[in-house]
């Protein structure tokens, strides 16, 4: 039950000269309070994100989940897990592994999927690789690969819907997109295509190997999705939280040394303590400097910062103001 919440009065209004406002019969007023059954905000993106599940699931006959092991995909689970409780969640899971992923959060992957009995499909960025369907970058990174095993997973195993994490404070290109973001028969988006979704009303309708791109967290930011971790208690990989780790400096970012190709002459190694605001490849993602060992710790950090976690940590996203939004033309999420 949400605490009650009485509106505070000036002295204008109560028993100053300048005349009462609703004391007309020389009594007080009562004072306004908030519904009990008034939701949280929090309790409301849960509602939003869970009514977005259950749509999907009576309306789309494949859809999957992407989930990754990072905190987005993670929220996104334990959402689905508590719209179909007690039953099981009706739709598997699908990971993009580029191959340069942080091996804790493989590990929180694969121990989630079991914990819970879920299906897994993993499209591996490596295996177009070894097979010349895709070349190694001359930077290293792997994250625009992913768009040809993402889409081709998509056309193989049909999925009509295809559940992201996305969040419309994160970049630019992704506060563009309606909850339901249609795609074509090649993955391909569209802007002008957008729906109108007044009143949550979600146009699910799609021609024969197009499928629709679900996002129910649009609405939720960096900080409420870690208020949220916190309220329910959600396990998280530890690298989110701070811990001692061995970077190097490129482009004003700590980088994790690895295969992948860092770090390079001129770029020392380094003993910090840092963190991680988002997880992928990690040629890529950089580390923030952080002693936030903490859910509250970093909650606190995060509503101090000014940057986005894409801005702050993600070298792709840096490489122009449409680097995304020309990504997701391609069939990237």
């Amino acid at each position: 039950m949400t605490p009650t919440a009485t509106t505070a009065r000036g002295s204008h209004g109560e028993h100053g000269s300048h005349g009462s406002h609703g004391e007309h019969d020389g009594h007080r007023a009562p004072a306004q309070t908030r519904s009990p059954y008034a939701l949280s905000h929090l309790d409301a993106l849960e509602s939003e994100a869970v009514h977005i599940f259950r749509e999907v699931a009576g309306e789309f006959e494949r859809p999957v989940i992407l989930f990754s092991g990072g905190k987005d995909s993670i929220v996104m689970l334990h959402l689905a897990l508590k719209a179909f409780a007690p039953a099981a969640v009706p739709f598997t899971l699908l990971h993009v592994d580029t191959g340069h992923n942080f091996p804790e959060v493989l590990d929180y992957r694969d121990r989630t999927v079991a914990r819970h009995g879920l299906r897994l499909h993993i499209a591996s960025v490596q295996d177009y690789i070894d097979r010349g369907v895709l070349r190694e970058r001359p930077d290293g990174t792997r994250n625009p690969l992913q768009t040809v095993p993402l889409t081709e997973a998509i056309q193989q195993h049909r999925f009509d819907a295809v559940f992201g994490g996305g969040r419309r404070d994160e970049e630019k290109a992704r506060a563009k997109e309606r909850v339901f973001s249609l795609r074509d028969e090649f993955s391909q988006w569209d802007p002008r295509r957008q729906r109108p979704e007044l009143w949550q009303l979600y146009n699910g309708r799609h021609a024969p190997g197009e499928h629709v791109r679900v996002f129910p967290l649009s609405n939720w930011t960096e900080l409420d999705v870690w208020q949220y971790i916190a309220r329910e208690a959600i396990e998280l990989p530890r690298i989110y939280f701070a811990h001692e780790r061995e970077v190097f400096q490129r482009s004003g970012m700590w980088l994790t040394p690895g295969d992948w190709g860092g770090p390079k002459d001129g770029e020392p190694l380094e003993r910090r303590l840092v963190r991680y605001r988002t997880v992928g490849d990690m040629s890529c993602t950089g580390a923030v400097d952080s002693d936030a060992v903490t859910l509250d710790a970093v909650i606190t950090e995060i509503a101090a910062s000014r940057l986005t976690e894409r801005g702050a940590t993600r070298a792709d996203d840096k490489l122009s103001e449409a680097a995304m939004e020309d990504r997701k033309r391609e069939g990237y999420f």
